[in-house]
């Protein structure tokens, strides 16, 4: 054995501590107690007891020499308890970095699209995983990121992972991540916070106790709360949905992302409108993911970012390709006129006459008050209501004209009732027409700015459709986080009894609403084309089955120079449906990239006389180099093929192994360990206590679900089918309830369970002896080089034969099919003479050791190639600090930051290489059969 100065460490591999043995799960270097182990013990005192060991700390850390390892006969049937072990051995070790191909690219339970795979291939070709998934709305980012996640998990570098979302989506992610991939997370909202504070010692770090979790930006934002804690923790992966959010430098968001950013490995940012526009901002936004990818924040084009930065559209030809008939295509948007009443026209007249006249105030209106009548138009555009809320806001600190001149719409708005609105009543024909009311199943979401707005309609609305209180839901920026993620889910429930949800803006982004939905209604709509086509990417979305609809109601006047929703609201309606349908997204015909500065522009040209279509014109033809960011970056011809990786297995598929694994490790009698049954393609079970431990990260109300008195009965299965079917059920529930039948994933924690299982039923460094079909005895032996970070470089599989005078290594798997090294073999257990092998052993190792050192010098090279060129882009991002046109002050300071940086990145690629001596471990020898040898 060789003590922990001078050991190498990989995944899979058994280390003794403390005069225990225990499995290596995975390997950190360069933390300031030495390199960190992460282990689960397997000697009987500590068995399934998972624990974390510093060098610096456990100086006692041993790991076994391969020329130490003990032979042993393997008794079982047809060798299943080797073909398990080699097997659990192939899935526990990481895949090298060297290895570009997707492993787990079918492996879950969606579509296997290439589009959707495209972000795993780019994330896993750069030197980290860090990527901007910048595609636009509703083509299925938590999808992308959920197949990202698992292929990092797969190689070793998925253990901690952090979700930062926007509060309304943080269930709706959480429940994609474990239906879809089996990777649980700990959804810490106001509950889950509640739920740490009980179960962890006061001042413990929770990122250290949950190991997976996903919280909303505004919880974590928060730095007196959780900054200590984010500081004290690393990350293999983190995820910032709707990132576009971080952009504002000196916010408490985009504070929060330079600290994650700096402690994580793989950085996944989403958002389906990342930039506002500005250059300079967005070139932050991307130093997120390399600080050293843009050497000038001022000139750089998309080109220069596009190994970190993905943007695809509907309209994309690998998209469109390959969508079918899981995305329907939208309908038209329809403009619903409603004529303005005789209280109305007189509001229409006081807002003419007055306010946009400029008569309001006794002094000249400069500045920001010139929006203020604009204000009052679109609160009145939106309702009666929403403006006199408006007025009386305003009231309370006005004077003179202005005081006069809000006295008297107030007056108007006071005296209108809700018979008096002619977008309520034609609210309701719409809703009447859609098909929503009583005894309807047909669903709709009406949208409105204001939240006096939605609040009233909320009120007025379902007794004038004959709905019960409870066939309605209410969602603004006002409702409490818990009740936010329930209002949603209810409408999503095809068993729920909700059939309207009216809500704000906070649904705009990110949200799910398509599932039992296809009716969209704008009350009032947003004087910006991107908030309208985030509206409309609720509904209009992948997995879309039926034709999106669209309505939204235009109030129109019968005074030709009044301001009315034809003014503004039905052109944009318009310009939104035609960007869509031409270019696939409305950001591009925008010349803006930000909803808040783009509605600020139009009202600064109405304001200078300026129509809609000429203010879009003219910020059409100023449109920049910005707008390449919003053409198809990273799109792909649609027959480029996804990369695989080449991944050796012994058995023909995960449900092989899970299957001879419980067989196995139950001694051929699971049904009376842990009462396993099986029904066609169904699997139920009582999960063991250490089983039961790898859980806790999900759901309390998901555990609940499957409890069975004092035990938890799982039930899984490999077959889509029958999940999509259970998954389907659970959402024609009237109550949000996980699905009963859990898809059976390659990185599901029982799966991941039962190789550990499998790995410590062996003692302490054997390896198994099979008879199988080859001329010789034949060595197993892995072969490790791995980086500074613990990270294998290469991985090689070897089979060493011809021993002692002739030896050969060959690939282990092209060995172990040629030997029918399988289920079919036989195992006739005969004590065959095991000294021989053991005295070649030694010669195995040596010459399995030469093999990989006389290779080292061109896998180094492989592996550095990526590394030299990234070398290269950082002289050429030094070098531009040099020649800036700053002041001189701040000439100093940009120097300054670019070698801090410089110096910061040089130490990561120093950490990425190749280091050390190789790793070797013998896994098993084959012997000739008796049928062989004759």
């Amino acid at each position: 054995m060789t003590t922990s100065q001078d050991a190498i460490f990989a995944p899979g591999s058994r280390i003794v501590v403390r005069d225990e043995e225990w499995l290596v799960r995975s390997v950190k270097t360069g933390t300031a107690d030495g390199t960190m182990i992460k282990a689960v013990g397997v000697s009987e005192f500590v068995q399934d007891v998972e624990a974390t060991f510093f060098t610096e700390i456990d100086k006692t850390i041993q790991a076994m020499r391969p020329e130490d390892t003990v032979l042993v006969h393997d008794t079982s049937s047809r060798f299943r308890q080797s073909r398990l072990f080699l097997e659990a051995v192939l899935r526990r070790t990481p895949l090298p970095r060297t290895e570009r191909g997707l492993a787990l690219a079918d492996r879950f339970l969606l579509d296997p699209l290439t589009y959707q795979q495209r972000p795993v291939e780019l994330a896993l070709a750069g030197l980290r995983p860090r990527i901007l998934l910048a595609d636009v709305v509703g083509l299925g980012k938590t999808l992308e990121i959920g197949l990202i996640l698992a292929e990092l998990i797969r190689r070793g570098r998925g253990d901690r992972i952090l979700v930062v979302s926007p509060q309304q989506v943080l269930e709706q992610f959480q429940r994609e991540l474990w239906t879809r991939f089996a990777i649980p997370l700990v959804r810490l909202d106001s509950t889950g916070i509640q739920r740490i504070q009980q179960e962890i010692p006061a001042g413990r770090n929770p990122f250290t106790y949950f190991k997976r979790a996903i919280i909303s930006v505004d919880t974590l934002k928060d730095a007196g709360q959780f900054g200590h804690h984010l500081d004290a923790t690393t990350w293999d992966a983190v995820v910032i949905d709707e990132s576009h959010n971080l952009i504002n430098k000196g916010t408490q968001r985009n504070e929060l992302a330079r600290r994650l950013a700096a402690k994580t490995d793989a950085l996944l940012l989403a958002s389906a409108t990342p930039h506002n526009g500005d250059k300079e901002s967005f070139a932050q936004l991307i130093s997120l993911l390399d600080p050293a990818a843009i050497a000038d924040e001022k000139r750089y084009e998309a080109k220069d970012i596009a190994h970190l930065y993905l943007r695809r559209t509907k309209i994309s030809p690998e998209v469109r390709d390959q969508i079918g008939d899981r995305w329907a295509d939208r309908g038209p948007s329809q403009a619903v006129r409603c004529t303005a009443g005789p209280i109305e026209e007189q509001i229409f007249d006081e807002l003419t006459d007055v306010w946009l006249a400029g008569k309001w105030s006794d002094e000249a209106v400069t500045g920001q008050h010139r929006l203020f009548p604009y204000t009052l138009v679109k609160s009145f555009l939106s309702s009666h209501r929403a403006l006199h809320e408006t007025v009386t806001n305003r009231r309370k600190k006005a004077t003179g004209a202005e005081r006069a001149a809000l006295d008297r719409l107030a007056e108007l708005t006071s005296a209108m009732t809700d018979q008096d609105s002619s977008k309520l009543r034609k609210l309701v024909e719409e809703l009447k027409e859609i098909g929503v009311g009583r005894g309807s199943d047909t669903r709709a979401v009406v949208f409105s700015e204001r939240v006096p707005t939605i609040k009233w309609l909320a009120e007025t609305v379902p007794a004038m459709l004959g709905l019960k209180p409870n066939a309605v839901r209410v969602l603004h920026g006002g409702v409490a986080d818990q009740d936010e993620q329930r209002i949603l889910q209810e409408f999503e429930l095809a068993g729920s009894d909700v059939r309207l949800l009216f809500t704000g803006d906070v649904a705009s982004e990110g949200v799910n609403l398509h599932q039992q939905c296809h009716h969209l209604i704008h009350y009032d709509i947003p004087w910006s084309l991107i908030r309208i086509e985030q509206r409309n990417g609720r509904i209009d979305r992948y997995g879309q089955k039926h034709q999106p609809q669209f309505r939204a109601l235009i109030l129109t006047s019968d005074r030709e120079d009044a301001k009315d929703d034809r003014t503004v609201s039905e052109k944009l309606l318009d310009r939104e449906a035609v960007a869509h349908r031409s270019l696939g997204s409305v950001e591009a015909a925008t010349g803006l990239y930000d909803a808040k500065a783009e509605e600020d522009r139009l009202v600064r040209d109405l304001l200078a006389g300026r129509s809609v279509d000429e203010s879009y014109e003219a910020a059409h033809a100023e449109i920049d180099v910005m707008a390449d960011l919003f053409g198809d970056v990273g799109t792909a011809p649609v027959a480029a093929d996804i990369p695989v990786a080449r991944v050796p297995k012994l058995f023909g598929s995960t449900e092989d192994f899970v299957d001879a694994a419980l067989q196995e490790i139950y001694q051929d009698r699971p049904e009376d360990h842990i009462d396993l049954r099986r029904e066609d393609e169904l699997l139920t079970f009582l999960a063991p206590d250490d089983l039961v431990h790898r859980l806790t990260d999900l759901p309390r109300s998901y555990l609940r679900a499957h409890r069975e008195g004092e035990d938890l009965r799982l039930k899984v299965t490999f077959d889509r089918g029958l999940a999509q079917r259970k998954l389907d059920q659970a959402r024609q529930s009237k109550t949000p309830m996980w699905p009963e039948v859990a898809f059976l994933s390659d990185v599901h924690p029982m799966v991941d369970w039962l190789v550990d299982k499998v790995l410590i039923r062996l003692g302490r460094q054997q390896a198994p002896v099979l008879t199988a079909d080859v001329s010789a005895p034949t060595y197993l032996i892995q072969g490790v080089y791995a980086n500074r970070l613990g990270q294998p470089t290469v991985v090689q599989w070897m089979a060493v034969s011809g021993l002692p005078t002739a030896p050969e290594i060959r690939p282990m798997d092209e060995v172990l099919r040629e030997a029918d090294v399988g289920p079919t073999m036989v195992n006739r257990a005969e004590a065959a003479a095991l000294d021989p092998h053991r005295q070649l052993l030694p010669q195995a190792v040596r010459v399995a050791r030469a093999h990989l050192e006389g290779k080292r010098d061109e896998w180094a090279a492989a592996n550095a190639e990526p590394l030299e060129q990234y070398r290269r882009q950082l002289r050429t991002f030094e070098q531009a600090s040099l020649f800036d046109e700053l002041p001189a002050a701040h000439r100093a300071k940009r120097r300054e930051h670019a070698r801090h940086t410089v110096a910061e990145q040089h130490d990561l690629l120093d950490r990425l290489e190749t280091a050390g001596d190789p790793l070797l471990r013998v896994l098993a020898v084959l012997v000739p059969s008796p049928e062989s040898a004759a």
